[in-house]
């Protein structure tokens, strides 16, 4: 008989009581020990530890600590159909099952937290930094030749249309030899400052780095030779000669150079 006193407690959890009752449920001498419990139910060892020890708390159950003839101390728990009844009878002992020979006995561990772990935690030593090694200075290049000035006033100059632009002695120095390749190629030094300054990304977190980049990428093709005017060629074809009008009939005719067709007689010839 299972008294509304545990089913409809008001301080025990669902687990609790179902727990209290299905361990009045089993015979004397039955295994409810943590292990033996998890193996029943589905709830972990911690929700079942805590439901036994709120058993213990309001009385239902009793465990002892007690020490067998052969010397073995063992886990003894009594379990009450309804605690405090004087006529509520006899607690009902479960003890363990026997041990095999030979072989110590583990003891139910007396007390268990429902936030940690059933077994004892691991304490591993902390590790030991490891000592960076101090970062070799990275050398520094050292230009074969002098900058071209031309260049550096470029670099140089960038500033004034952008002030996130500020570069350093080395960096000029470093970017001097790539704006002298654009300068070689016929750009106007306004021309190169217009191509680095404009559309910068932001942020910008590298001035020098987007500049060494811009001068690789966008290095324009070197110009076409400039073509004569006095050799006429266009193509690989010769230009045709301009039209002139003849001083003798007045038609028009091609020549290089005013005067008379071909069928008007010579200038002197006419006179």
């Amino acid at each position: 008989m299972i008294g509304n006193h545990l089913l409809q407690h008001r301080e025990l959890s669902a687990t609790a009581i179902g727990v209290a009752a299905y361990i009045q449920s089993l015979p004397d001498g039955a295994p409810v020990g943590i292990k033996a419990l998890a193996e029943r139910f589905p709830e972990g060892e911690i929700r079942l530890g805590a439901a036994l020890r709120e058993l213990e708390r309001h009385g239902y159950l009793e465990r002892r600590r007690e020490r067998l003839e052969d010397g073995r101390v063992v886990t003894r728990t009594y379990s009450y159909n309804k605690p405090g009844a004087p006529s509520g009878g006899p607690p009902r002992p479960t003890p363990p099952p026997p041990a095999p020979p030979d072989e110590e006995p583990v003891p139910e561990p007396a007390e268990e937290s429902e936030s940690e772990p059933m077994s004892d935690p691991v304490v591993e030593p902390a590790p030991v930094p490891a000592v960076e090694p101090e970062p070799k200075p990275v050398p520094v290049p050292v230009p074969e030749s002098e900058p071209e000035p031309e260049a550096v006033a470029v670099l140089a100059g960038l500033r004034r249309r952008d002030p996130r632009l500020l570069l350093s002695e080395r960096d000029i120095a470093r970017l001097a030899p790539a704006v002298s390749a654009w300068l070689e190629r016929g750009v106007e030094p306004g021309g190169i400052e217009r191509a680095l300054s404009a559309g910068l990304p932001e942020p910008l977190r590298n001035a020098a780095s987007v500049l060494d980049y811009r001068l690789r990428a966008m290095l324009p093709p070197p110009l076409p030779p400039v073509r004569s005017a006095a050799a006429g060629v266009a193509g690989g074809r010769r230009r045709p000669d301009p039209l002139q009008n003849c001083d003798g009939c007045d038609r028009a005719f091609r020549a290089p150079e005013p005067g008379r067709c071909r069928t008007c007689p010579p200038a002197a010839a006419a006179a």
